[in-house]
């Protein structure tokens, strides 16, 4: 079980948590899963899984035998028809021979909602990142060289990006309001946000100049491709290659043309044992890793109705993302 004060915590998380015994019986619930599953967390202590949520029973007891963590998304819990909600599950074995349950609605998993992890960060953010815009103002405007006034300006837009960004994961989730883009200027920002970090990789452009607009917001598109590069960056790339093509023979939901932009690198690669869970939260190939980056890619990608993808490549990484179309205008 939790110590007394990581309960305490629990106990006031919007993700439901609970942990059950060998038998799947619940020995502790926080309220926000007694929510989820329409009913108190006091009636959940000592459920059975095969009441609470039938569904999950197999997956259970798999993580049980195999020792292992599974993600399980748009999953429907709940035992009667009237008490079924869709929800993201996580089911971690713990050491002393329980597993811990999580239930996320299902929002999360397209980018609607990005829990309360990542609205903490994004609150603690703020305050350094007002810092840093304010240093970067002051050498913009006391620098004497052109080329340090252009670095510095360069950190203050980025400061700004960043707050937006934080603010963004603050407020309650809405619809966004997607426009006309062309994929060309966020690779280009991308570029140019790397050649100014010390050891920068060497970036290659393989552009189709031919490419109609893309359909959604072009800075978030832009964290999700600087999420990628940076990515490369951290893992010993020397070269990165920035291409864009349109699609011949994909659909996406809802879209009938694709445009599709690779972002490849000759870093070190991922590890085969992290490639089925790399876009998990909290899953990194460096000791220093959270994990945040690839996720919070992929919830971009998706939020506009595309897709993220990685696949190996000799040497290095490949990671392939696909949006919809603009529609044409009239």
């Amino acid at each position: 079980m939790f110590p007394a004060d990581a309960q305490t915590l629990c106990e006031h998380m919007t993700t439901g948590l609970a942990v059950l015994d060998a038998e799947l019986r619940v020995r502790w619930a926080n309220p926000a899963l007694g929510e989820r599953l329409g009913r108190s967390a006091a009636r959940c202590h000592g459920a059975a899984l095969t009441e609470l949520a039938p569904a999950l029973v197999d997956a259970a007891q798999r993580c049980l035998r195999e020792q292992r963590r599974l993600h399980l998304r748009e999953m429907t819990l709940g035992s009667a028809p009237a008490l079924q909600v869709p929800a993201e599950v996580l089911l971690q074995p713990l050491s002393d021979g329980t597993l811990l349950l999580e239930l996320l609605p299902a929002a999360a998993t397209n980018g609607a909602d990005y829990g309360p992890g990542l609205r903490t960060l994004a609150h603690e953010l703020l305050n350094p990142l007002a810092g840093m815009r304010g240093a970067a103002q002051l050498l913009e405007r006391d620098a004497l060289a052109p080329a340090q006034r252009e670095l510095a300006s360069l950190i203050r837009e980025e400061a700004d990006r960043l707050a937006a960004l934080a603010a963004r994961l603050l407020r309650p989730p809405s619809a966004a309001s997607p426009s006309a883009f062309d994929v060309h200027e966020p690779l280009q920002r991308v570029a140019a946000l790397l050649a100014a970090q010390p050891d920068a990789p060497r970036v290659l452009r393989d552009y189709d100049p031919s490419l109609p607009p893309a359909q959604g917001d072009a800075e978030r598109i832009l964290q999700l491709l600087l999420n990628l590069a940076r990515n490369a960056h951290e893992a010993g790339a020397r070269t990165l290659t920035l291409r864009t093509r349109a699609e011949i023979g994909t659909r996406l939901p809802g879209a009938h043309r694709v445009l599709r932009i690779e972002v490849q690198d000759d870093g070190h690669g991922v590890m085969p044992e992290l490639r089925a869970r790399l876009f998990e939260p909290w899953v990194s190939g460096r000791s220093d890793g959270t994990g945040l980056g690839l996720a919070l890619a992929r919830a971009i990608a998706r939020e506009h109705g595309g897709e993220l993808d990685y696949a190996p490549a000799d040497p290095g990484s490949l990671f392939v993302l696909r949006l919809p179309q603009a529609e044409a205008m009239p």
